[in-house]
């Protein structure tokens, strides 16, 4: 009889409305506070078979509504036949993590909005950081070569050009950042989301995700065709000052894959820190603290380096950036996976 009950859609009588299978599963599951996905996830099926179950396009087999009288303490009979009340047997299911913040559909929307729109500014910003040594270096190297352009002179105005290049970015950093300043506990903070949320985002994550793989894969190949010039000078036998503009152009080329990088980086990160993926997963989060302060010890370190390089007279001190650059991603894989061990 239920596996016959279970076949077609059933229809249950509930305060004179007629409400069929579909209408009791989204009722339970908006009780719950779930997403399809994550009743999906509770019943081990595909977030598209809730889907279908809730649109009535499906019928879920009888072990799965057998689940869900588990998991919503409620009766088979109150999911197969239409004598009981959806308000006497579906219980207020409670959140499996009391207290949590509550994400709003609109408060979803408007956070992927302004990450959108402050995408390009902050790639912007970020390109300035990488570039602002270049004019540094080149003067640098241009004074050895040249009587009349001193080093202090060279010196002086390479520094002044970075300082001002970081202060733009660190300004166009705090503008970019200030509007979605109230979506910070996102990255860092375990929450719950309303009712299709997270099929919205995935829908965006989704329609993206072809653009953030083709920018990527572009930036990634400029990244690797970076060190060409300086190989081309190392083949050719070149004088230190072609060492130099070869690392300049390397600067140059990797702040352009940056700006590409962070673009795209900065709209695929606010679809997952809705959903709650890759690098802001409840367990990351539990340990950003960590991540934050060895990025803050690494580039000072670094910089402290520079400062006695340069001001113990060793030549070509500039060279602790580049390599700072390339090595900051090492460390960073093996800190990770020594704390995740």
């Amino acid at each position: 009889m239920q596996k016959a009950a279970a076949q077609r859609s059933p229809r249950i009588r509930d305060k004179g409305v007629n409400m069929i299978l579909a209408d009791k599963i989204i009722n339970m599951r908006k009780k719950a506070g779930w997403s399809q996905e994550e009743l999906a996830e509770q019943l081990g099926v595909s977030r598209q078979s809730v889907s279908k179950w809730e649109s009535s396009q499906s019928v879920p087999d009888m072990d799965k509504i057998v689940r869900m009288s588990d998991i919503f303490s409620v009766s088979t009979d109150f999911l197969l036949k239409d004598e009981l009340s959806m308000d006497d047997q579906i219980p207020q299911v409670q959140s499996s993590e009391p207290g949590l913040r509550r994400v709003s559909m609109e408060e979803a929307s408007e956070f992927m909005d302004l990450r959108a729109k402050a995408a390009p500014f902050f790639a912007l910003n970020t390109l300035l950081c990488v570039a602002s040594p270049v004019l540094l270096i080149l003067l640098g190297g241009l004074s050895e070569v040249s009587e009349k352009l001193s080093e202090n002179v060279a010196v002086g105005t390479g520094l002044c050009a970075l300082i001002i290049m970081v202060a733009i970015a660190v300004m166009g950093f705090i503008k970019c950042s200030s509007p979605s300043s109230r979506y910070s506990f996102l990255e860092k903070e375990p929450f719950e989301t309303e009712y299709g949320v997270t099929g919205l985002v995935r829908k965006r994550k989704d329609e993206f995700l072809e653009t953030y793989t083709r920018v990527n894969s572009i930036c990634t190949v400029i990244c690797i065709l970076s060190v060409l010039p300086l190989f081309v000078a190392i083949i050719m036998n070149a004088s230190d000052f072609m060492y130099i503009v070869s690392v300049c152009i390397i600067l140059t080329l990797v702040s352009i894959a940056t700006y590409g990088f962070v673009r795209v980086g900065i709209v695929m990160a606010s679809y997952d820190k809705l959903l709650e993926e890759g690098d802001y997963t409840k367990e990351n989060k539990a340990h950003a603290g960590d991540s934050a302060g060895f990025s803050t010890v690494y580039w000072l370190v670094a910089t402290a380096a520079f400062l006695i390089m340069n001001f113990t007279g060793v030549s070509k001190a500039w060279i602790i950036w580049p390599v700072a650059g390339v090595l900051f991603a090492a460390i960073r894989i093996i800190f990770n996976a020594v704390r995740k061990k």
